[in-house]
């Protein structure tokens, strides 16, 4: 299974991030949205589970948790816009992966049994950071993450 990542969009949908994540059964947000219509451009492609980010203000985001947990078979992956407000210890808690944004910076890290990715900033492009998504590969109860470059 291939699960798509995009955080901190800040309104903007890339033709680069769209095809980069074509293909997947699933696509996470990690927040900053900033506009309803970038989920509905995503949800186009997959179904879409997303998280409030500090940017996300208004009725629409009123809609979005500030965390959500979603399994995809023995993965369970927890979703929080900023990790530095990260309430449960993940690994204590059976969480495989922890998908967030925040900093623009893409990273995917082991630590503790738990496996913690950054898709980066698929928005606009921020000091000299690479532009980029994500995406986690699940096959039974082993993941795979990368990241995918859009503009570097």
């Amino acid at each position: 299974m291939r699960i798509g990542l995009i955080s901190d969009t800040h309104g903007l949908v890339r033709k680069e991030a769209l095809a980069a994540l074509d293909g997947c059964q699933h696509i996470i947000h990690a927040g900053d949205i900033d506009t309803p219509d970038v989920l509905e451009k995503l949800r186009r492609l997959a179904p879409v589970t997303a998280v409030r980010g500090n940017n996300d203000r208004g009725p629409w985001a009123r809609s979005l948790s500030l965390c959500e947990v979603v399994e995809f078979g023995a993965v369970s992956i927890y979703v929080r816009h900023d990790q530095a407000e990260l309430d449960i210890d993940p690994f204590a808690a059976g969480i495989q992966v922890m998908v967030f944004g925040h900093s623009h910076k893409p990273m995917v890290e082991s630590r503790d049994g738990v496996l913690f990715v950054n898709p980066g900033s698929a928005g606009p492009r921020r000091f000299t950071l690479p532009v980029a998504v994500g995406e986690l590969l699940i096959a039974g109860d082993r993941v795979d993450a990368r990241i995918i470059e859009l503009l570097s």
